[in-house]
């Protein structure tokens, strides 16, 4: 009998597997790498929304609690993840400008808008305007987390590479039974592959489509993190992550020429100089239309629990929200009506 079976093993279901080893709770995750969100997505945490110029939900505590949870996972697996670099937002006018120190003197976005405009000059991009630095922001490496985390995870044998067979899932009153595993609980944390969950597929997961770059560009001289239409990211070697685009129809996992376009197009706007593109790939976001993660417990269904619905801030949010759950389950602490999938109880 263990405490816990964790199916997914991306942002969110590393972070419930991270809070289940600080609370000293026993567990098995299951994984196919079937979904590859997590492992592709940019990464980056920013406190604020560039584009409305307002502060994400709850920034301050998210941070706070990524800060500690990132050092922890740094510590376990010997590799540092989180990198704490400044975002520059480009502006493109005075009138860009204006707008951002009139954002700057809101109370919210005060710890998080520099008040200096910077006018550093980059080699291979042209910004007579020049930029609006975003406090407390970085970026994680989610590739090199998911797979070391993973390889420690396979290493205690908490990790079984293969699909969920959702057919072999057995309920009573006090456990579940799934083929040789009993355990208190079940959390599906499987991202866009909800939809394949016969408990969960009621609920309304979009997912959004998103396609990234890897460019070679020698002649970018760039130590910062430049967020405009899209974010270049250095990764050193003159090798820059590009992205990222938003598709809501399309629900593949293929690169498309038109994300190319649109990637190429947007990339020419900001840099002056020479690229190449190394890698394009695509991930679906598991995106929600209220912007709001889905936690929660089953309405039906005892001890079957979900964390999912992370969107395009899943390093930021995975290690709260893993926290709000765990808290959920163990100590009766109720879940922010925002968040609770009870608000969608109506689909079922």
């Amino acid at each position: 009998m263990i405490d816990y079976i964790i199916v997914g093993s991306g942002l969110a279901g590393i972070a419930f597997a991270e809070t289940l080893l600080q609370n000293n709770k026993s567990f098995i995750g299951f994984d196919d790498e079937s979904q590859n969100s997590s492992k592709i997505a940019g990464g980056l945490y920013n406190p604020v929304i560039l584009k409305r110029f307002s502060e994400v939900w709850n920034a301050k505590e998210q941070l706070a609690i990524a800060d500690v949870f990132y050092k922890n996972i740094e510590k376990k697996i010997a590799t540092q993840v989180d990198f704490k670099t400044p975002i520059y937002r480009k502006f493109f006018s005075i009138e860009e400008q204006n707008n951002w120190f009139s954002a700057s003197d809101k109370p919210n976005l005060l710890p998080f808008l520099s008040t200096n405009l910077v006018h550093k000059v980059f080699k291979g991009i042209d910004s007579p305007f020049g930029y609006g630095e975003v406090l407390h922001s970085g970026f994680v490496d989610t590739a090199i987390l998911i797979n070391k985390y993973h390889g420690y995870l396979e290493q205690k044998s908490f990790l079984v590479k293969e699909r969920f067979d959702y057919s072999q899932l057995q309920q009573s009153d006090n456990h579940i039974q799934y083929k040789d595993f009993k355990a208190s609980h079940i959390v599906f944390a499987e991202g866009f592959g909800m939809h394949s969950n016969p408990f969960f597929k009621y609920l309304p997961l979009d997912g959004t489509k998103g396609e990234l770059f890897i460019i070679k560009a020698p002649d970018l001289d760039l130590d910062v993190i430049v967020n405009t239409s899209v974010f270049i990211l250095p990764l050193g070697n003159d090798l820059f992550k590009v992205g990222a685009t938003y598709n809501w129809k399309d629900k593949t996992v293929f690169p498309t020429e038109e994300g190319k376009k649109e990637l190429v197009e947007r990339i020419k706007e900001i840099l002056s100089c020479e690229f190449q593109i190394i890698q394009h790939f695509a991930g679906v976001r598991p995106t929600v239309n209220d912007r709001r993660p889905l936690l929660g417990s089953h309405p039906k269904h005892k001890n079957l629990y979900i964390l999912n619905g992370l969107g395009t801030r899943g390093v930021m949010l995975a290690p709260a929200m893993a926290i709000d759950l765990y808290n959920y389950i163990e100590n009766k602490i109720p879940l922010d009506k925002t968040i609770d999938i009870n608000r969608y109880a109506h689909f079922l």
